[in-house]
């Protein structure tokens, strides 16, 4: 960054030297630094945690104290289909992670008595479910697929992974598929992405998070909330 030069928050950048560089490829070494430029201490950086960080692990939070797997199965067992839908919709929009038009899609959903009741079961199945991952995965965008639509279709990228990514930060991920594939292009990572979800582009998914996490570990990268929210700083015109 030239001398003088501000963050768009209208700070200098850190004075203080930055963590030794990994040994990267030059696409990722180019992705690193585009995003210290707006972040000069890394994940660590005060302006990233308030700005990027904290409204997606405050969500983490009240799911724990939600729907945490005893609560969940819990209202199952008495059939409170609606309330597990409710508590997820209002976990879902404290973040900014949905578009409008797809929060209104979801509501839309699970107003239907038997919508929310197939939500409510593949939730649990996929958050707190036995089995392989991509059998869990599958079975989700299977029950999401059924759900009703009015205007808006359901099955959706951001929709099929924004409860994982809120519910468990340390294994699942979340996908804006313009943005990721912006940010895979950068980086230079092979991503997989077909537009109807499906576990291939899921698993690949995983893989450029993983990736990421791996080359930037001198940041200080603590779960999938720091992976992702590296892809956004990469592909969002805000970041530009």
């Amino acid at each position: 960054m030239a001398a003088g030069t501000r963050t768009r928050n209208g700070r200098r950048p850190s004075a203080r030297k930055r963590p030794r560089a990994n040994l990267l490829t030059p696409a990722a070494r180019r992705c690193r630094e585009h995003f210290l430029a707006f972040f000069p201490d890394g994940f660590r950086d005060e302006t990233y945690v308030e700005t990027e960080r904290s409204y997606k692990w405050d969500a983490h939070r009240e799911w724990v104290e939600l729907l945490n797997r005893k609560t969940f199965e819990s209202l199952l067992d008495a059939h409170g289909y609606d309330e597990i839908a409710r508590r997820g919709l209002r976990i879902e929009s404290q973040t900014n992670l949905l578009f409008s038009f797809e929060k209104m899609a979801l509501r839309d959903a699970l107003r239907d008595a038997a919508g929310a009741q197939t939500f409510a079961r593949a939730l649990h199945g996929w958050i707190y479910g036995s089995g392989r991952e991509r059998e869990r995965f599958e079975r989700w965008i299977e029950q999401v697929g059924a759900l009703p639509r009015r205007q808006t279709r359901v099955l959706t990228w951001p929709i099929v992974t924004v409860f994982g990514f809120i519910a468990r930060p340390r294994v699942h991920m979340y996908l804006k598929p313009t943005v990721t594939r912006i940010a895979a292009d950068a980086y230079e990572f092979d991503f997989e992405y077909r537009s109807t979800p499906q576990w291939e582009t899921y698993s690949s998914l995983l893989d450029f998070a993983r990736r990421i996490r791996g080359d930037q570990t001198d940041l200080g990268p603590r779960d999938m909330i720091d992976a992702q929210s590296f892809i956004w700083t990469q592909g969002s015109p805000e970041y530009e």
